[in-house]
């Protein structure tokens, strides 16, 4: 499949939010990842469905990924659909009743996905591989950027993937948390397609060169995969 680079916009500006979101897409990024944080399902507080309008009215086309890191998601489903999200993930571990939550994404038409903490063990989804766009690993404890990587969720892309393979289905498999030029090619080569990064890419240095360096060294590591 694909690779493709969804910079994370909570690295970024937000005094220059759409300049730089629009740089990171100039370098090579096709999905602007926005992390919505509540202070409660994570230790942070972040932006809301006004900060995806206005991303939206600045960059039209865009597809944007919101990754809903909050309790309750189906009670802010709606309006993040209305603020113009492409996609929504939510937390396997913030569901109780994750089979209607994904059925409620895709009623306002978004793409829906699932995501899975570190510790949670990806076989926990089985029952609704066939039902979302993408399944979202985090490599890091979701809450803040500029994490480490941690290791163990190369593993788990590549059950993923095998899982995948053995159904016969075509979600897509997206990474978060610890995305580097140092990570990038273990990360690519175990199975991942949709590489979400924040530090990576807004951290330091000319936005667009970071992006295209990131994608760059992603698409090379696909020569080597197994």
């Amino acid at each position: 499949m694909t690779i493709e680079l969804a910079p994370s916009i909570l690295s970024a500006n937000f005094a220059r939010l759409g300049e730089e979101a629009k740089a990171a897409l100039d370098g090579g990024g096709t999905v602007l990842h926005c992390d919505v944080m509540d202070g409660h399902f994570v230790p942070n507080i972040t932006i809301g469905p006004l900060v995806v309008a206005s991303l939206r009215k600045a960059l039209p086309n865009a597809t944007l990924d919101c990754h809903l890191m909050i309790e309750n998601p189906d009670e802010f489903i709606p309006a993040f659909a209305a603020a113009g999200a492409s996609w929504i993930s939510v937390h396997q571990e913030a569901c109780v009743h994750l089979y209607r939550t994904l059925q409620l994404i895709e009623s306002h038409g978004c793409k829906p996905a699932v995501v899975l903490n570190p510790a949670t063990p990806v076989h926990m989804v089985d029952e609704v591989l066939d039902m979302v766009h993408h399944v979202l690993i985090m490599s890091v404890n979701p809450g803040f950027g500029a994490q480490k990587f941690i290791p163990g969720a190369l593993h788990k892309i590549k059950t993923l993937a095998e899982v995948r393979e053995s159904l016969g289905l075509s979600f897509r498999i997206e990474i978060d948390g610890g995305v580097a030029l140092d990570t990038v090619g273990d990360i690519v080569r175990a199975g991942a397609e949709l590489l979400v990064a924040g530090n990576a890419v807004f951290g330091k240095g000319d936005i667009r060169e970071n992006a295209r360096k990131l994608l760059e060294a992603a698409r090379t590591a696909t020569l080597t995969r197994a």
